[in-house]
């Protein structure tokens, strides 16, 4: 996989966290947040593809399905405030 050095903002408490682990692992901070990173999303990959089956589900194609993603609310909601007239 290429490599792009692409900042990240963690706070000061984080920050001192990577940077021990990595101290006392011998290893880099990037490193030590690559690993972690990539462990989080192992981890947690049934969420993540259950999140982008229902994202999928939403994107029908239609104004309201975008809208509904975008902001949230259901399609009952936006038909509740005037909801979207749909033209193909």
């Amino acid at each position: 996989m290429a490599t792009a050095a692409t900042p990240i903002k963690v706070d000061t408490q984080t920050d001192q966290l990577i940077s021990h682990a990595a101290h006392f692992l011998g290893r880099s901070k990037k490193d030590v947040v690559d690993v972690a990173v990539r462990e989080f999303i192992e981890n947690h990959r049934a969420e993540i593809q259950q999140a982008v089956g229902e994202a999928l589900r939403q994107l029908d194609g239609s104004t309201a399905g975008s809208v509904a993603l975008l902001t949230g609310m259901s399609r009952s909601e936006l038909d509740e405030l005037g909801g979207f007239s749909e033209s193909k």
